[in-house]
């Protein structure tokens, strides 16, 4: 309390007494004994407001014992219930924090962990992750600036997150307890495989696996893939104590389209202790690209082998030349190159106004432009009988696909009608034309897309020469072969834009999760925020069927599917206003990385033990590892003087004694007639 304040105070009380003295004896007519009661009364009030007025600051201090905190952390993985501990980390999680002198030194808090971590004294084990990465930041977090030792109840199989053994706080001790049966056992272990997601029908894709072996004699094991019933590559590897893993590449056919699910194992005539993690099995979706593409022309033109060379330099393209009056289906065919179309090619034209399919219009001196401006709305063309040479210049800005310039400006002239070419509606160039190095500002080549529908223009005939000229410039055929395909790839692609956009993976591991994004639009094709989203999920086998709600985030609608069993699933998404769905199919492979392991893995945790300046102890030690807590000076107990101000002003009881002053001298003065 400053000098002010009992200034103050002093002269508080000579106010309180003045005034009080004044009213009941100075000014007083009468004066009784019951006038020093009022005036005491009228005195304590006034110095209570007054000392409100004043307000000073109450000061309380008090001693506090602070101990070091002693987290003990428990492994909530299922691989402790594989290694079969679930027990012994119990029991050494009791024996630990029940204990009486490490409660006295220590403020002993109990977590568990497994792909999270959290504050809990009652352990499941039946997470299907560990991340012992989250263990070393949580602590950090929470122990920010504290000097503590850790206990850590785990067999330090990790299988999530960075490394451990350099996550924790080199200055705060980690105790690891290792559970688990720390005999070595022979075994073989399929531990990783190499695959690409997609692969191409009738292509062969490549897979990369990793094999290991624990034992020390020469061991030859079998290695095989398969589908179902049927082997699809087997062969023998063989191990010794020197050669303890072994990389195979194996080539496997995509014979089928759609989701394909592979099973990879190893096995030997040794008994082994842990058999499941000799087989894992892995998927992969072969798509089926094959692109049936017709050359229509009236005429015979160089340009027409010239085509069919570049594309069908893709396997997945075929070819096929045929006159107009020829064709009596387009079914067969998913791409259609009108070259130099005239009125021949009406009733093709006529036909796929019906069935809508992409086409390639290459015009030349033969192409009946009046006919070409009734078939088409995208450009439109005036052209008179003369002939002219246009060369090509490179649009850099086009953006509908990715495409470099293969010297484009290099290749000789095209030769069309000379004209006039405008474009109508959204077209874009990616070549411009010239006459002898003047721009025409129409264009070479250019694409366009109406209502789905997919159409491309090169206005002028010749194009073997281009061919012919690439590969002199690059000793190969391969850049504008590329070229070519890219143009028929955009073609062959119909996005249409939808209303509902469901992405997902064609398939998963079981115990990872489980994420499936939805987009839904409305007629302007804006993002609707206020849509309803739903999604019915169905077991394939069993025929039962899950619903859940897709829950907004950003730009999308999402839900997690968390916790199915491993098996083929169909779906499907719903907007439940507009009735607007979409289905599908993915598959949960029937893996569980807990399982993976024989024993714990002792010498990571004593690399850890050594980095944090701890010590690993084994179940059989625990009372071991309490004698070094309890023995451990570092961590003493301290003791802190806290001390707490508090206004006065913030003393309820005051203000009710000051109420009662001032009501029971009024109550006495009108007893009493003076008021």
């Amino acid at each position: 309390m400053t000098t002010n304040t009992i200034l103050l105070l002093l002269l508080s009380l000579l106010i309180a007494g003045g005034l009080s003295f004044f009213q009941y004896f100075y000014k007083a007519k009468i004066k009784s004994k019951g006038n020093l009661v009022l005036a005491f009364l009228r005195f304590l009030s006034i110095f209570g407001i007054l000392l409100l007025l004043i307000n000073p600051i109450m000061s309380r201090k008090t001693l506090e014992i602070i101990k070091t905190p002693l987290p003990i952390v428990v492994d909530n993985s299922s691989s402790i219930i594989d290694l079969k501990s679930k027990e012994i980390a119990l029991e050494l999680h009791k024996k630990l924090s029940q204990n009486k002198d490490l409660q006295e030194k220590f403020e002993v808090q109990s977590y568990q962990f497994d792909s999270e971590f959290q504050s809990s004294e009652n352990f499941s084990f039946k997470g299907t992750q560990t991340n012992l990465d989250e263990v070393a930041k949580s602590l950090k977090s929470i122990y920010k600036n504290t000097t503590f030792p850790t206990v850590l109840i785990t067999d330090g199989n990790q299988t999530s997150g960075n490394d451990y053994v350099y996550s924790f706080d080199a200055n705060n001790k980690v105790f690891p307890l290792v559970v688990g049966d720390t005999t070595k056992f022979m075994d073989l272990k399929v531990s990783q495989l190499n695959i690409n997601k997609y692969a191409f029908q009738k292509n062969k894709f490549p897979v990369e696996v990793f094999l290991n072996y624990s034992g020390n004699k020469n061991l030859t094991a079998d290695f095989r893939i398969s589908q179902g019933n049927s082997v699809l590559s087997k062969q023998s590897v063989s191990f010794s104590s020197s050669k303890k893993s072994v990389i195979l590449n194996v080539l496997l056919p995509a014979d089928k389209v759609g989701l394909q699910v592979f099973k990879a194992t190893i096995s030997s005539n040794q008994k082994e202790k842990n058999t499941y993690n000799n087989t894992k099995n892995f998927a992969i979706e072969v798509i089926d690209q094959k692109t049936n593409i017709a050359i229509i022309s009236a005429i015979n033109h160089p340009d027409l082998g010239a085509l069919k060379r570049a594309i069908e330099s893709n396997a997945q393209r075929k070819v096929t030349i045929v006159k107009p009056n020829s064709i009596n289906s387009l079914q067969d065919y998913n791409i259609l190159i009108l070259y130099q179309p005239t009125n021949e090619f009406k009733s093709v034209l006529e036909k796929n106004k019906l069935v809508g399919i992409n086409t390639f219009i290459v015009t030349g001196n033969s192409t009946d432009f009046n006919f070409l401006n009734q078939q088409q709305p995208n450009l439109v063309f005036k052209m008179s009988g003369q002939k002219e040479d246009f060369l090509g210049e490179f649009n850099s800005q086009f953006n509908l696909f990715a495409i470099d310039n293969i010297g484009f400006e290099n290749f000789p002239p095209l030769q069309n009608a000379f004209g006039t070419v405008s474009t109508n509606g959204t077209v874009s160039t990616l070549l411009s034309s010239k006459i002898r190095n003047i721009d025409t500002n129409a264009p070479l080549l250019a694409f366009a897309e109406n209502q789905g529908k997919r159409s491309a223009f090169l206005l002028g005939e010749n194009l073997w020469k281009w061919r012919l000229q690439s590969h002199v410039d690059n000793q190969s055929f391969e850049k504008f072969d590329v070229f070519v395909d890219k143009i028929i790839q955009f073609l062959a692609s119909n996005d249409s834009k939808k209303s509902l956009v469901v992405n997902h993976e064609s398939f998963y591991n079981s115990g990872e999760a489980i994420e499936i994004l939805a987009q839904y639009f409305n007629k302007n094709y804006e993002f609707d925020e206020k849509a309803r989203l739903t999604i019915s999920v169905t077991n394939m086998k069993t025929k039962q069927t899950k619903n859940y709600d897709l829950l907004k985030g950003n730009n999308s609608f999402k839900v997690n599917l968390d916790g199915l069993l491993a098996g083929g699933y169909d779906f499907t998404v719903k907007e439940l206003t507009s009735k607007t769905s979409h289905s599908g199919h993915f598959e949960i492979l029937d893996f569980d990385i807990e399982k993976q392991f024989v024993n714990p893995d002792v010498e990571k945790l004593n690399q850890l033990a050594v980095q944090t300046q701890g010590k690993a102890y084994y179940p059989n030690q625990v009372d071991a590892l309490i004698k070094s807590l309890l023995e451990d000076e570092n961590y003493k107990a301290i003791q802190k003087e806290i001390t707490s101000k508090t206004p006065l002003i913030d003393w309820v009881w005051l203000l009710v004694f000051i109420a009662i002053t001032l009501a029971s001298e009024w109550f006495l003065r009108k007893y009493n007639g003076m008021l």
